[in-house]
């Protein structure tokens, strides 16, 4: 169990160090010294796409979701490994049994969270805003 914890430990970090990240510039509502910037600089600043932060934190968010789900199966498979190769072996069928009954948690706790994120935020926002 360590060896499987270590390998997607390692396997995470090397997704989030070798990924390239975009980057992109805040709307910190002062739009004139952005673009007096980009003018400067060089660049076109008629074609540039403008990213909020809400969006940047949505694109984060999707991302970790991702994240999640993959883990989520990649233990749902190592559970059912367990227990297809525990040939009769109470103790490695419990092991596998709680394996996928706290996977299942897991994804609930998630889900309920996005949800929450996804559907009750947006509607106490609109409500609460004139």
């Amino acid at each position: 169990m360590k060896r499987i914890i270590n390998f997607l430990f390692s396997f995470i970090c090397v997704c989030i160090f070798c990924v390239p990240a975009y980057v992109f510039t805040v709307d910190l509502g002062v739009e004139s010294y952005v673009t007096d910037a980009g003018k400067a600089a060089g660049y076109d600043v008629a074609n540039t796409d403008e990213f909020s932060l809400s969006k940047n934190i949505g694109q984060v968010v999707n991302i970790v979701l991702s994240i999640i789900g993959v883990l989520f199966t990649v233990l749902m498979v190592y559970a059912g490994y367990l227990w297809m190769t525990a040939r009769g072996a109470d103790e490695q069928i419990e092991k596998a049994k709680s394996m996928i009954t706290a996977a299942i948690i897991g994804i609930i706790i998630t889900l309920g969270a996005y949800s929450i994120s996804a559907f009750v935020v947006p509607r106490i926002l609109a409500s609460t805003t004139v």
